[in-house]
């Protein structure tokens, strides 16, 4: 006996055919990628066999960093999707940074941070947590240390955006460069309207995003919880009740 699918979505949706394939490279991953293939073929004409073969890898790994596979965005107004494909580090009650701080922004008492670890692994195409408007991105020169490190998110090179929903709600979130990490290249700019798991920019090569909930929002992931950029549901907004899990 066969069940039917009885869910809120059309039916025809449930008929959909999805196919895996393989994630397309990025635009701004492609010269890296020719300079590598460039160079492997080079050292392949010279007979270094070895080497050709490293450099053969390091290519296919660089077009492996740059990869921008497709998401399933959840459609609830309510969630804060993950900004970043990584491992969630740091869960801490902290202050928004000065750059995000004050009345027109995220105010000025602490609130929930969560932290993604980006290894250089990872697909690093960064994605913003919901829609809106982006009120402002500020991007700060700094150090390049180790991104898994707390401190990382006040002496690391970052760049801060904050984006408002309609009702006024606002997220803050902010690319830290990481250790191997050399530049953070944004795709958004002030004013512009995004939507929830819309591509807002990338980090080259490790690194780490801080998302910052609203008051009166509680984490719906745990220390451990490895987050998918555009899909995973990092919190829902005004639900306190935070989640429970065990890392093993």
């Amino acid at each position: 006996m066969s069940t039917e699918y009885s869910g809120s979505q059309p039916a025809a949706s449930t008929r959909t055919t999805v196919k895996w394939h393989f994630p397309s490279v990025h635009p701004e991953g492609r010269r890296f990628g020719a300079i590598a293939a460039a160079v492997t073929a080079l050292v392949a004409l010279a007979g270094w066999t070895t080497v050709a073969w490293l450099c053969a890898g390091i290519t296919l790994w660089v077009l492996a960093f740059f990869r921008d596979p497709v998401r399933a965005v959840p459609q609830d107004e309510s969630a804060i999707i993950a900004p970043a494909d990584g491992l969630v580090t740091l869960i801490q009650t902290v202050l928004p940074p000065p750059e995000m701080a004050g009345s027109d922004k995220l105010g000025d008492e602490p609130l929930v941070r969560v932290s993604i670890f980006m290894s250089v692994f990872d697909v690093h195409i960064n994605r913003t947590p919901i829609t809106g408007t982006v009120k402002d991105v500020v991007y700060i020169s700094g150090k390049f240390i180790n991104a898994d490190l707390d401190k990382a998110s006040e002496d690391n090179e970052r760049q801060h955006i904050l984006v408002e929903r309609g009702d006024g709600v606002r997220i803050g979130f902010t690319q830290i460069a990481g250790l191997v990490a050399r530049r953070i290249v944004p795709f958004v700019k002030r004013g512009d309207i995004v939507a929830a798991g819309q591509r807002i920019g990338l980090i080259r090569f490790g690194s780490r995003v801080d998302v910052y909930l609203p008051a009166g929002t509680a984490p719906k992931v745990t220390l451990g919880t490895h987050t998918v950029a555009g899909e995973t549901v990092l919190a829902r907004i005004g639900d306190g009740q935070a989640a429970s899990g065990v890392i093993q």
